[in-house]
């Protein structure tokens, strides 16, 4: 774990008298090259990408009905027209128009639209709700039709409704008075989305910018300073959008708008947070040594290795996502790995080239001077300037606190973080993606209104599929006896194989309703009972709709979080292992990590739940919240133990431990502030995954930086004694420790 001179020679390479020059261009040089002949990672995304593995239920029977039972219905987007007080005889006249024109101009990719204009009034008045307040016109589209063409084609059909009626039924809120319409199924829920996200991408950029730019002011009162992070940051990004938008040209990742909009605020945060580790060494080099070069490279020294190891921390933690089997969880691997490298990178050496152009007007007005330039300044000036110390009274403070009573430290912080996680086990979780996005967006308002007027189970039907092998079976009784069930269609026979028989279900209740969804394999059970005893060997049945997608959605998300997890425990208790030479150190290194984690999603809980009405979080929270929560975690528990390594052969334990605990809070505090408030930037969108992940990852941020870095880690430390180091010994006799 020892600093060795290569990295001093390494700021000679990157940040030299010379160097600093042709590093910057080198870094402009090959964006502006990439940004030439690479796409862009927005140009790229994909966000229709498959999410469940081969093998789930759901997808083999959507395959199975492709095959078995083909229906040119296409995919459909149902325009919801609804009145508070009953459709009346103009407003089905207008709807008739409607579906006139799109007979007889066609949007682009439209496959059909039932021919309401042709009905009678008898007829078409049988297609309303049974309160006479909501009928439903379904256009359906071309499958694999691109989102670009849906918006455009949605956006026509609007404007076609908008000119027979006479006035836009699309954009006054539905608890106004008049004619309402809606567009949401598959279609309208896709498009919905992908506008959202995309809107919320620029949001994200802005608010994100302008936080950390304000933040970094404050904290460090240096304008030039709070610049220079967000120049690093932004020549990084300037890397890492063509290299992603490469990658996935040519098929090799796959990225959509959810994960670019995370990789903003982790590329804001981790990323300042990096250059500050850097710029903290820097400022104390300066007031060391006159040779603004000469502090570089002793900064380099001094925080390569800790940089270096909290980067290789981050990307490992990414990578074991690689092991996952739900679409977006593996998709985020590649890309933030890759964007986490060249952020390190940067880092290591854009941001000491730009300190060195700079140099010390850097920390403008508040120049770090070495002690002799302060009495030159001094001498010249006639007066007395106001000395700049290493460590602030706060610092010094903490690290005091923590070195004189330990045990008690220990004590309160478990006590408070122990509080806060057991909240954990009280979460409910919810698959149903619609219940992330905006109340008020256009097809949840559309769903919601089918769900208040139109049985709630026939909104998604599921679909049984049945090998009968040539047995005579009474599937449709079985299923119908079941007290949760509405219905059961009679059999279709399969246009390729007579053994092949689909039934369609519909629920009682709401089929996206948790208790609903695991009610899947229990219906799976019943129809293979039913086969058994027909003396069909090897039943088999698929289940397939909406309500089997999110039950094969639970289950995946389920086993990656029992497979990731310690995947990513283990690998970082490696790295550790390999960095400080300690069993004992990594053990309470990441055991501390891992409490914070749970107080974190108990305290997110607490929060949602109680201040923000949710009712349920997305399941995929909790593996994305560890991920980054343990590998940002991490990072500031290896940036204050590689100071207390470093001292304590010089000074002893406890006296490491309190220059370790003051020497870093200063830094480790800004990074935590920024890192948390650009997760918290996630809270402010209007998408309720992000905000979710957003207020669960900021309070843990926060818990690792106020709590496990400046308090739990070292009182531990302390308390362990020598046996910190194990099976390494320590440099130097560990003095009693006051209990």
């Amino acid at each position: 774990m020892h600093e060795t001179p290569l990295f001093s020679k390494a700021g000679s390479l990157f940040a030299g008298r010379r160097s600093k020059w042709v590093t910057l261009a080198v870094w402009v040089i090959l964006i502006g090259i990439l940004s030439v002949f690479l796409p862009n990672v927005n140009s790229q995304e994909n966000n229709a990408a498959r999410q469940l593995p081969d093998d789930s239920w759901s997808l083999q029977a959507t395959e199975l009905m492709h095959e078995h039972f083909p229906s040119n219905e296409g995919v459909p987007a149902l325009v919801v027209w609804y009145r508070a007080d009953g459709l009346t005889d103009p407003d089905l006249a207008g709807i008739q128009k409607v579906a006139a024109q799109l007979t007889e101009k066609p949007l682009e990719a439209q496959q059909g639209v039932p021919p309401l204009h042709q009905m009678p009034a008898p007829a078409l008045k049988s297609m309303l709700s049974q309160d006479g307040k909501l009928l439903v016109l379904p256009v359906s589209f071309e499958e694999g039709t691109e989102t670009e063409v849906l918006q455009e084609g949605l956006k026509k059909l609007q404007e076609v409704a908008t000119v027979q009626l006479g006035g836009d039924p699309f954009a006054a809120p539905i608890t106004d008075g008049g004619l309402h319409a809606r567009i949401t199924g598959p279609v309208g829920i896709q498009t919905d989305a992908t506008a959202l996200f995309k809107n919320a991408d620029f949001a994200l950029m802005l608010a994100t910018v302008l936080l950390v730019l304000i933040l970094l002011i404050l904290l460090y009162r240096s304008p030039i300073l709070a610049i220079i992070p967000l120049i690093g940051v932004g020549f990084a990004y300037g890397i890492i959008s063509p290299v992603l938008g490469f990658l996935a040209k040519q098929g090799w990742i796959t990225v959509d708008a959810q994960s670019i909009s995370i990789m903003t605020v982790l590329l804001f945060g981790a990323g300042t947070d990096y250059c500050l580790f850097f710029v903290a060494r820097y400022r104390q080099a300066l007031l060391q040594e006159k040779d603004p070069y000469g502090a570089l490279r002793t900064s380099f020294a001094g925080s390569t290795g800790a940089i270096g190891m909290s980067g290789l921390t981050v990307i490992v933690s990414l990578l074991g996502l690689l092991f996952a089997h739900y679409g977006s969880n593996h998709r985020f691997a590649i890309p933030f790995s890759v964007a986490i490298f060249i952020m390190a990178v940067a880092s290591l050496t854009l941001v000491p080239a730009l300190l060195a152009i700079i140099g010390r007007v850097s920390f403008f007005p508040f120049i770090p001077l070495t002690p002799e330039m302060r009495a030159e300044k001094e001498r010249k000036k006639g007066k007395r300037i106001r000395e700049q110390k290493a460590v602030g009274r706060f610092s010094a403070a903490l690290g005091q606190i923590v070195t004189e009573k330990p045990r008690s430290v220990l004590v309160v912080s478990l006590l408070i973080l122990l509080a806060l996680a057991s909240f954990a086990p009280q979460i409910k979780f919810t698959y149903n993606i619609l219940e992330s996005f905006p109340t008020t967006m256009p097809s949840r308002e559309g769903f919601q209104l089918l769900g208040d007027h139109v049985s709630q189970g026939s909104l998604a039907p599921m679909k049984i599929i049945v090998n009968m092998e040539g047995k005579s079976i009474d599937v449709k009784s079985a299923l119908s006896s079941l007290p949760y069930v509405a219905s059961v269609g009679n059999a279709v026979d399969s246009s390729k194989d007579a053994n092949f028989k689909s039934y369609e279900l519909i629920f009682k209740e709401d089929p996206y309703d948790l208790d609903i969804i695991d009610r899947v394999p229990d219906i799976r059970n019943i129809v293979e009972q039913q086969m058994s005893a027909a003396g069909i060997a090897a039943p088999k049945v698929w289940v397939g709709g909406e309500t089997a997608t999110q039950y094969d959605t639970k289950t995946v998300v389920e086993r990656d979080t029992r497979v990731v997890i310690p995947v990513v425990i283990g690998v970082i208790a490696l790295l550790l292992l390999v960095y400080l030479r300690s069993i004992v150190a990594m053990i309470y290194l990441i055991a501390t990590v891992i409490l914070s984690y749970f107080s974190a999603l108990g305290a997110g809980w607490l929060i949602l739940h109680q201040f923000m009405d949710t009712s349920a979080i997305q399941g995929l929270i909790p593996l994305y919240a560890f991920v980054f929560l343990v590998a940002l975690g991490e990072d500031y528990n290896i940036f204050m133990i590689s100071s207390i390594w470093q001292e304590r052969g010089r000074l002893g334990l406890r006296e490491a431990v309190r220059l370790g605990v003051s020497s870093t809070s200063s830094v480790i505090t800004s990074a935590g502030l920024i890192l948390a408030g650009t997760f918290a930037v996630l809270a402010s969108l209007p998408i309720q995954v992000l905000v979710q992940f957003g207020v669960i990852c900021a309070i843990g941020v926060l818990l690792d930086t106020f709590i496990v870095r400046p308090f739990l880690v070292p009182s531990i430390t302390i308390l362990l004694g020598r046996a910190a180091f194990w099976p390494g010994k320590a440099d130097a006799p560990v003095p009693q420790t006051n209990r």
